[in-house]
């Protein structure tokens, strides 16, 4: 065994034997009532706690729990976590040494429990100079699936992935933008567990696997951002799919009002999908339920209520926190001494267009060189067969997001002026012709940059933001 396995500090200068802790889980075990069992690199405690009857707790009610010291354990753990509720299930993952890997998850019987876990805990001290990170876990039980063949139908999507992997539940299929007859080349599978999920995954990543005799791109889905439900009862406006592209604002804001005249605020149609601003809530769920399924301009269009976020959270987390804050400032993103947020409304699957790959938390470009040593072999490869966390500017962003929505690439158009300094100050307007039949095809920053770089990248990220929000 290994020499580890005799010892663990305990963070303050002292020493654990493997006799030690052991009689520590025994004693949090007997108190407790819970089981323990370790398996695949986890050690689980609970799941069910003593009692328990009926279905595991929904989904919202597990914690992520990161920078753990190594050396500390469940019953360290479980008293400091047991404080935001009743603990239904605690994974602590672990290295063969006897150490935990510095992470773990937490689930509660209820999602106002995780809530109060997140308020309390997060950055909490758990010992001196130690803080521990605790954020929301999704268990996420949907693959994105792409270069499918655009002639197939939903059904015969949801009869293949059945036959090829186990647990599906549903497929969600988009219809393309410019031929409804078709699908635009991807799909969302959702599993009934994370587990079947990530099993599918494992058998169909590989690279080899084929649909119809195209070799398909599999990965995990992004995961739909929660809003609390307070939140969503004061939401006002509708997220409106599968529109035609030369349908106009003037027409869906015709067709919202015609149940109930004047009630329809603003239209804000991108592409083939749109935001109807509402007055009143009731007024925008009345319609929600009114309008679902209905036809305009021959397509059969889509309603649900829009979720609001941050544009600026929203920005970070699609472009993997690549921002600088030279670029915030130029975007006039609002600071915490602003006193005030602005907020967007955005549909959870927009994401989708922006990131083809689907990782639901990319890691941050790695921005460094390493060494080209002789005989190196290279491979010919096109940048758009990366994912976009391999890009760091939003001009490369935009040329990829433009792609992925098979759209022809955006164009830059440059302008000057001189300052009252004799300086020579630059603006590129970006047009994307693609959705010309938009209320907006062109897009401009109302801020002058000195260098044609600043320019650009300020007109790419101000063109994104309209785009993706």
């Amino acid at each position: 065994m290994h020499e580890e396995n005799t010892a663990a500090t305990n963070g303050c200068g002292k020493t654990r034997s493997s006799y030690q802790n052991e009689a520590a889980l025994l004693a949090l075990m007997e108190k407790t009532g819970y089981s323990m069992v370790q398996e695949n690199g986890q050690r689980k405690f609970g799941g069910p706690p003593p009692g328990w009857e009926g279905p595991p707790p929904p989904r919202g009610c597990e914690v992520f729990v990161g920078k753990i010291p190594r050396d500390m354990y469940e019953d360290e753990l479980v008293p400091i976590f047991e404080r935001a509720g009743k603990i239904y299930e605690f994974r602590l993952m672990m290295e063969f040494s006897g150490e935990n890997r510095g992470y773990a998850f937490v689930m509660y019987t209820a999602k106002e429990e995780a809530q109060l876990a997140i308020k309390i805990l997060n950055n909490y001290e758990i010992r001196p100079g130690k803080f521990i990170g605790v954020c929301v876990s999704l268990d996420n039980c949907r693959l994105f699936i792409g270069a499918i063949p655009k002639e197939k139908k939903k059904q015969e999507i949801l009869n293949e992935m059945k036959k090829v992997t186990e647990g599906v539940v549903d497929v969600i299929v988009y219809p393309n933008a410019t031929d409804k007859t078709k699908n635009r080349g991807f799909a969302f599978v959702e599993y009934e567990s994370h587990r079947a999920a990530a099993m599918a995954r494992r058998r169909l990543i590989p690279g080899t696997f084929q649909l119809w005799g195209h070799t398909i791109q599999v990965d995990w889905a992004d995961p739909e951002k929660e809003v609390d439900e307070e939140t969503m009862q004061r939401v006002k406006v509708l997220y409106v799919r599968n529109l035609m592209l030369s349908t106009t604002e003037d027409t869906i804001k015709a067709e919202f009002n015609k149940f109930k005249p004047g009630v329809v605020e603003r239209v804000k149609k991108l592409r083939d999908y749109a935001f109807v601003h509402f007055f009143n809530r009731e007024d925008a769920v009345a319609a929600m339920s009114v309008m679902n399924g209905r036809c305009i301009d021959g397509a059969s269009i889509e309603v649900t209520l829009a979720k609001p976020i941050n544009k600026e959270s929203t920005w970070k987390q699609h472009f993997n926190d690549q921002i600088s804050p030279c670029s915030e400032s130029l975007l006039g993103f609002p600071s915490k001494e602003d006193g005030h947020q602005k907020s967007a409304w955005k549909h959870a699957n927009l994401s989708v267009r922006l990131n083809g790959q689907h990782s639901p938390s990319p890691p941050e470009v790695e921005r460094c060189t390493y060494p080209f040593l002789p005989g190196t072999k290279l491979t010919p490869i096109s940048m758009y067969s990366l994912k976009s966390s391999h890009f760091s500017s939003a001009v490369m962003h935009l040329d990829y997001f433009c792609y992925k929505n098979n759209w022809v690439p955006p164009e830059y158009y440059l302008y000057s002026t001189t300052s009252q300094d004799g300086k020579i100050l630059l603006v590129y307007k970006v047009l994307v012709p693609s959705i010309a039949y938009g209320s907006q095809s062109y897009f401009m920053p109302d801020k002058l940059c000195t260098t044609l770089e600043d320019a650009k990248e300020l007109a790419a990220q101000l063109t994104l933001l309209h785009l993706v929000l």
